[in-house]
Order: C-alpha cells, then sequence, then structure tokens
C-alpha cells in the first residue's frame, strides 16, 4: 500500500486531468449544457491545442538546461506564418519546398537565439525577449497588417484533414477504432518491457497495482477517445504529427546521450562540464531546437485557421511555458519530461475546452485558470515533497 501510495503521488497530474474531464462532464450533465464527449467536441480539443504539445515540447528542453526559458516562441510562429502565407498563397510556390524553407528558417532563428544564450552568455529571458518583439515586428512588415488567405485545399489536407479519405462512416469508425487499440497494446507491452528492463537492472520499479490500474485507465480513455474520434471524422492528421514529434523527443531525451547531457546541463553546469559535456553546444541546440517546433507549430496553426494574419501565436509562449511546469517540469532545470508536458498542455486545453462549453463569461476564464493553474502545480509540487520525506 505504501508502494501504491508513493506512485500516485508521483503521478498527481495524470490523476487530476481525470478528475478535471469528470468534473466538467458532471457539471455539464447537472445544468443541461450537453456532455463533455461529443465527437467534434473531442476532435475540437486536438486540433486547437496541437500547437501547445508542440511548443511544449520544445519548451521543456530549454527548460532542462536550467530554468531557462523562450519568449519568442508565439513571435516565431507569427513571423513563419507570414512567411509561409506568402510562399504558398501570394507566391504559389510548392507547398512542400515552401514547408521545408519555413522549417529551416525556424531552425535559423532558433540558432541565431541559441548563439547569444549559450556563446555569448546573455541571458536566455533578455535574447528572447529581444525575439518576441522583433519577430513579431517583422511579420507585421512581412503581413502589411493584412491577412493572407485561404492556403490551398492540399496544403490544408496535411495540417487540419483527417484519416482515413472514405466517405463510408461506418469504415472510418472501425479503422480509428482499430488503430486506438493497436496503441493501447503498444503502450501495454512498452510498460512490461520497461519494468521487465529495470527490474533486471535492479532499479525501484512502480507498483504492480498501480501499473495494471495505469494500463487500464490510459486504454480506456485511448479508446474512448478513438472510438469519438472514429464516428465524427477519423483520424486528425495533426494527431499523427503530435504523435511523431511526442515520440521522438520522449525517446531523445530519455534513451540518448545528448537527452541525457540536458539533464545533467540542468541539474550542476559545471559538474556536467568537468565530466565532458559540451554545455555551451547542448544549451545552443535547446534553442535551435525550439525555432524549429516553432516553425513547426505555426504551419499547424495556418492549416487550422486557413489563413495568417498579424495576431497570430499572441500569448503563445505562456500557454507552452504553463504546460510545461504544470507537467512537473522544475523552474530550476534538471527536472522534467516530455510526456509530462504533453500531460500539462492537455489539462490546459480541457480546462479552457471545458469552461468554453459551461458557457463561463470570457472575463472569468482568465482568472479561474490562474487559481486552478497555481492551485495544481502547488499540489504537485508539495505531493513531491512529501513524498520524498516519506
Amino acid at each position: 500500500m505504501p508502494k501504491l501510495v508513493e506512485t500516485a503521488k508521483k503521478n498527481t497530474m495524470f490523476i487530476a486531468l481525470v478528475l478535471v474531464i469528470i468534473l466538467f462532464e458532471i457539471l455539464l450533465q447537472s445544468t443541461g449544457k450537453g456532455t463533455f464527449f461529443v465527437p467534434s467536441n473531442i476532435s475540437n480539443l486536438v486540433s486547437q491545442n496541437a500547437y501547445v504539445v508542440i511548443l511544449s515540447t520544445g519548451m521543456v528542453l530549454c527548460i532542462l538546461t536550467g530554468g531557462n526559458i523562450d519568449l519568442s516562441v508565439g513571435s516565431v510562429v507569427v513571423f513563419i506564418g507570414a512567411v509561409a502565407g506568402q510562399l504558398i498563397v501570394n507566391l504559389h510556390l510548392n507547398m512542400y519546398l515552401s514547408s521545408v524553407l519555413c522549417l529551416l528558417i525556424g531552425l535559423a532563428i532558433g540558432s541565431w537565439h541559441g548563439y547569444w544564450i549559450a556563446f555569448v552568455r546573455i541571458p536566455a529571458f533578455i535574447v528572447t525577449l529581444s525575439g518576441m518583439m522583433l519577430w513579431r515586428g517583422v511579420a507585421w512588415i512581412v503581413l502589411n497588417g493584412l491577412t493572407i488567405s485561404p492556403f490551398p485545399d492540399n496544403y490544408l489536407t496535411i495540417f487540419s484533414g483527417f484519416l482515413p479519405i472514405s466517405a463510408d462512416k461506418a469504415f472510418v469508425h472501425n479503422v480509428t477504432l482499430v488503430i486506438g487499440v493497436v496503441i493501447c497494446l503498444v503502450f501495454i507491452a512498452s510498460q512490461i518491457i520497461s519494468r521487465l528492463g529495470k527490474r533486471k537492472k535492479g532499479y525501484t520499479v512502480e507498483n504492480i497495482a498501480f501499473l495494471i490500474i495505469k494500463c487500464a485507465l490510459v486504454s480506456v480513455i485511448v479508446i474512448a477517445a478513438f472510438n469519438l474520434l472514429g464516428l465524427y471524422k477519423g483520424l486528425p492528421v495533426v494527431l499523427i504529427i503530435l504523435a511523431v514529434v511526442v515520440g521522438v523527443y520522449n525517446y531523445l531525451t530519455s534513451r540518448t546521450v545528448p537527452g541525457r547531457h540536458l539533464y545533467a546541463l540542468g541539474g550542476n553546469e559545471k559538474a556536467a562540464k568537468l565530466s565532458g559535456v559540451n554545455t555551451n553546444m547542448t544549451l545552443f541546440m535547446a534553442y535551435a531546437n525550439m525555432g524549429f517546433l516553432s516553425a513547426l507549430a505555426a504551419l499547424v496553426c495556418v492549416g487550422r485557421f486557413s489563413s495568417s494574419f498579424p495576431t497570430l501565436g499572441t500569448g503563445y509562449e505562456l500557454d507552452a511555458i504553463a504546460a510545461c511546469f504544470i507537467g512537473g517540469a522544475s523552474a530550476y532545470g534538471g527536472v522534467g519530461t516530455v510526456y509530462g508536458t504533453v500531460i500539462g498542455a492537455i489539462f490546459m486545453g480541457v480546462l479552457n475546452n471545458g469552461m468554453s462549453l459551461m458557457h463561463v463569461d470570457q472575463n472569468w476564464q482568465s482568472p479561474i485558470k490562474g487559481l486552478v493553474l497555481l492551485i495544481a502545480v502547488a499540489f504537485d509540487v508539495i505531493s513531491k515533497k512529501r513524498a520524498r520525506l516519506m
């Protein structure tokens, strides 16, 4: 039992996410405002929060390096969106070539920030604050203060389309549901293999009862979500993009040497340097990568809106930072995971979506989110402190 309680405390945000979803469902049902689990709502939840998942995945790498953040991501999103609009809509350049160019420009912007932060050692806050003003200003110049739209249908098919493409609704539903079942089986297998590997190496493993509960709970959530997606239009293409991003960066941070270097840098930079870690290059790569993912988020966003406009990306940096800290990242660096960040991003998305469904006045939504986020992070921090003391 003590191990079960300890494991539960280490997964407080996942439990909190489930409880918040249940709470919104009860409130919606009791007030006669419908249900949270409407197929179109689940699909909208994915598309509306795709940018948060992408940006927070990059942001957590910056935070790992020592509590550093990137304030420029929202401005980079609007700038890359403006460039994409000019290339694809106005100049009619091949959309694949344009997308690659946009990603390379994002990488160059991230490298520019990374150079000043890692090698000149200007504080990240100052460099990215400068970038926040610079790139939004350049975006206004590129757009000339106007909106560029619409984007071509083949572009929208990639960034806001659905799979499988079929007029047969039963076929779409069945295929989507099968994909959900396969994902559950892969998740369960990965959890079992990971547990066996840790036990073989003599590491501490989580309680078997909690493992069973977690696998069962995740499977129920995934199958239910994919069932609802199948009842709507199928699997959003952007969800596949998110799965690739999360999978790649989770592997990078947990299974590779560069990933270990990020944690070492955030834990103790001097010790990491004495151990042979190229701390400057590690810090540089974290910010170069942030620029790349900001560009990817921009391509997803303009695909969702089918337009590029001057106010795109406003406040995106705050959403990404909040998702990281809600997901368990430490403000001092060296602590945090990609999966935890995804939980934080989903938590924020559910909070926004639930309040919208409840028709909560916009003036009240911001203070409510502020209080809920503070309580959620405080609860997580206090629980982990108690777990360490025990």
